[in-house]
């Protein structure tokens, strides 16, 4: 397996980091955060013109028909850039999701106003149990003649109070079997009966409690098969779990570089601290960590760009950067000293992320007993 990137991978790299260091300094990351609605509207549009909220949707649906390797190419510079706003949820959550599951009248109408930047899509899924399985899908959606009447809340739903349309995941059936009877609905967020709310965040951004109280929707806004939607969750989760992922690898990326570079600035006892052992050590550690997170992160990236099963290396990675990001952050922190404390250095916006990211789509825990428990893993117990 070769992990070089092709030409046209480092071409979009290259493009996205000057194009984030010019367009996303973090005097804007700090701006939008305070913004009630977490969306950076001009950066957005600049974004759209280069294709990016395009970027894997198909070509005759209006995008570029990149790969998911390519999308995480971008992602981790993202990563490394702080980006806030829905691109996330938009693309990973919303246009992957539509473009392997949804009907085609659903992909005609959404994938080109996706790409066009036009459209943020998010995908409601945990509930009050916080589980990331299918015993964790609570909310109900009965049938009502031809509409379905959807009941319940969901939480930590990312750009809810902004998306146009939200990706529903409801029971329609109850069974011994909790993968079965789960339904797919793409609903519109201005429907009768949807109360969303913001929550506040460690990183602050924006993740909402959305509730359903009688909210009817038509038959052919389901996605996918009816009861047929666990494998369609379980294929977004993946996906959105090693996005999520490299998007960590971009940040520790950037601590690392901020680190050293701090390092051979800071003067003490006439000479930078980066000439000491403790530190250089401590910088090693760090790199180690980085390097590490990128290789298994990628390894099951481009193992989903090739359409190959990889629930453990996704839990693999999952469990490793969640904690290596962490770690990085920390020791960040530490040869920073005080100041990297202070609201004003960019140290406390990684260190926020980093707690906020190890908790998403499922943590270090969840995905270790995963792995433990699953039958393909025997041999590294």
């Amino acid at each position: 397996m070769d992990f070089a990137l092709s030409e046209e991978q480092k071409m979009l790299q290259g493009m996205a980091r000057d194009f984030l260091q010019k367009e996303c300094p973090k005097s804007l990351v700090r701006e939008v955060q305070k913004d009630p609605s977490g969306h950076p509207r001009e950066l957005w549009r600049k974004m759209a013109e280069l294709g990016w909220q395009g970027l894997v949707v198909p070509e005759r649906y209006g995008g570029t028909g990149g790969s998911f390797l390519d999308l995480m190419v971008l992602i981790e510079e993202m990563g490394g850039a702080c980006l806030p706003g829905p691109f996330f949820c938009t693309t990973v959550l919303g246009a992957l999701t539509l473009t392997g599951a949804g009907t085609e009248e659903q992909k005609r109408e959404l994938l080109p106003l996706i790409a066009r930047g036009e459209a943020i899509i998010t995908m409601a899924l945990v509930e009050v149990s916080d589980r990331w399985d299918a015993e964790g899908i609570q909310c109900n959606a009965q049938v009502k003649g031809d509409t379905y009447v959807i009941n319940g809340t969901k939480l930590f739903v990312p750009y809810a109070h902004i998306a146009d349309q939200l990706i529903v995941a409801a029971r329609t059936s109850v069974s011994d079997v909790p993968e079965s009877g789960i339904t797919l609905f793409l609903v519109n967020r201005k429907t009768e009966g949807i109360t969303i709310t913001v929550l506040n965040s460690i990183n602050a951004d924006k993740q909402c409690e959305v509730q359903f109280h009688d909210v009817e929707i038509s038959s052919d806004r389901m996605v996918g098969q009816s009861g047929g939607g666990w494998p369609v969750i379980q294929r977004t989760l993946e996906r959105a779990t090693v996005a999520k992922c490299v998007e960590m690898v971009g940040g520790a990326q950037q601590v690392l570089d901020m680190t050293i570079q701090y390092a051979k600035e800071r003067m003490q006892f006439g000479r930078p601290i980066g000439s000491f052992q403790a530190i250089q050590h401590r910088c090693a550690d760090m790199a180690i960590d980085v390097d590490g997170s990128r290789f298994i992160a990628y390894l099951a990236a481009w193992k989903l760009s090739e359409e190959m099963p990889c629930p453990r290396e996704v839990s693999i990675a999952k469990s490793w950067v969640s904690e290596a990001y962490r770690r990085v952050t920390k020791a960040g922190h530490q040869v920073h000293g005080g100041i990297g404390f202070t609201l004003d250095h960019d140290m406390h916006l990684y260190f926020r992320n980093a707690k906020a990211f190890a908790s998403a789509f499922g943590n270090a825990n969840w995905h270790l007993n995963k792995i433990v428990n699953d039958d393909t893993s025997t041999d590294v117990i």
